[in-house]
């Protein structure tokens, strides 16, 4: 989940082709509504945009030809941290 503001851009989850998250597994949760509640505690107030990054879009809108990562990254990895 990425959230916009002056210093990350909503266009941060958009453009590039590889994404590459390091992410604690304390800050991994089940189901949005959980990633919302977070939100709401941590910041208080919703940001302008919020982008889940959870792989590759597929789309057949361009000509009828199935194209990967027309919304976003064409691959995603993930790495989590388990605390010390």
């Amino acid at each position: 989940m990425l959230l916009s503001g002056a210093d990350t851009p909503a266009s941060g989850a958009l453009l590039p082709q590889t994404h590459i998250a390091i992410v604690p597994a304390s800050r991994i949760i089940a189901a949005h509504e959980d990633a919302f509640a977070l939100m709401r505690a941590e910041r208080g107030e919703l940001p302008r945009a919020v982008n889940f990054v959870s792989g590759p879009s597929c789309t057949r809108d361009i000509e009828q030809t199935i194209v990967l990562g027309a919304h976003g990254p064409y691959r995603v990895h993930v790495i989590v941290v388990c605390g010390a």
